[in-house]
């Protein structure tokens, strides 16, 4: 017998949208900082996206806020997929874009104190480890993974 779960009571996933921009072999990186998660690590222009707000959109909203680069949503292109847990569980969307307008800056310093180019083969040893994992799965063409603090 199936249990039918009313709407308000079903489980709920956390969407987040990451950029990995490539240039010349590089990708854009930010360090965090004054935001009680992570600071200090380097990670993916990124954030999360709003209620009834597509995810392409909110990708190009994230990196227009954080970097002041501005892409299309058509101009994004899936790069991976991951659905990993720590204390809560997410579902992380990774896009690349081959073209965009502007030169990054850092947009909030409030929140980065460090953002420019950092060879895709050779990132920060203080790089996110899931971000790190994504942008190696990303240039090893491999689309899902699955991250999972038991």
């Amino acid at each position: 017998m199936n249990k039918i779960i009313p709407a308000e009571k079903r489980f709920k996933l956390i969407l987040s949208v990451y950029l990995i921009l490539v240039k010349d072999g590089k990708t854009l990186l930010l360090r965090r900082a004054n935001t009680g998660y992570e600071d200090g690590n380097y990670g993916l222009v990124s954030g999360h996206a709003d209620g009834d707000e597509r995810a392409t959109v909110a990708a190009c909203r994230e990196v227009a806020e954080e970097s002041g680069i501005i892409i299309r949503p058509e101009d994004l292109r899936f790069a991976h997929l991951m659905h990993r847990r720590e204390a809560d569980e997410r579902l992380d969307i990774f896009f690349t874009a081959n073209k965009w307008e502007g030169e990054p800056k850092n947009m909030e310093p409030d929140k980065c104190d460090d953002l420019g180019w950092f060879p895709l083969d050779d990132l920060p040893p203080n790089t996110i480890p899931y971000i790190k994992e994504a942008i190696e799965n990303f240039r090893a063409g491999i689309h899902y993974s699955e991250g999972w603090n038991d």
